[in-house]
């Protein structure tokens, strides 16, 4: 579990971190070391979900050792069954990160939501639906795991 307490908003009690992989979390497949390390290190604190149609027909062997769950969406409508699958677990304990259209839906049920733009870019829904906006993957991952970014990102 996790506490944020951002200025200005409520105090937040976050249980569930959610991940979309393809452009998000992974790029051009593959996932960077140190997003590894802190997706673990998080993973001490949050359950860590990661949410995927696994295109390339890979998903489990790309994540490793991340200690995570990875959770196969159906290919086609996945913005719909990524809202159900944040609703499900309990959005208002969940922070969502993603990048894509499909994503704009789980982003927006979350308690707190990031966009990440990577070089894939980011769907201006998702953006549109977003908390706050970052450029990497390590930068959403360092927001989280370093209270004093949120508090001065999202306060108001």
């Amino acid at each position: 579990m996790l506490r944020m307490e951002i200025p200005g908003r409520r105090d937040y009690t976050v249980e569930f971190l959610v991940l979309d992989m393809n452009g998000t979390l992974s790029t051009d497949g593959r996932i960077s070391g140190k997003v590894r390390d802190k997706i673990n290190l998080l993973a001490k604190r949050l359950k860590v979900y990661i949410l995927t149609a696994d295109t390339r027909g890979d998903a489990q062997e790309r994540l490793g050792r991340i200690n995570a769950e990875l959770v196969r969406i159906t290919e086609g409508d996945e913005a719909p069954q990524k809202e159900q699958f944040v609703r499900a677990i309990g959005g208002e304990k969940t922070i969502a990160v993603g990048n894509g259209y499909n994503d704009h839906l789980m982003v927006q049920e979350a308690a707190l939501a990031i966009a990440v733009i990577g070089r894939e870019g980011a769907a201006r829904e998702t953006i549109s639906n977003a908390d706050v906006v970052v450029n990497e993957m390590i930068d959403a991952l360092d927001l989280i795991l370093k209270p004093l970014r949120h508090q001065a990102t999202l306060r108001k």
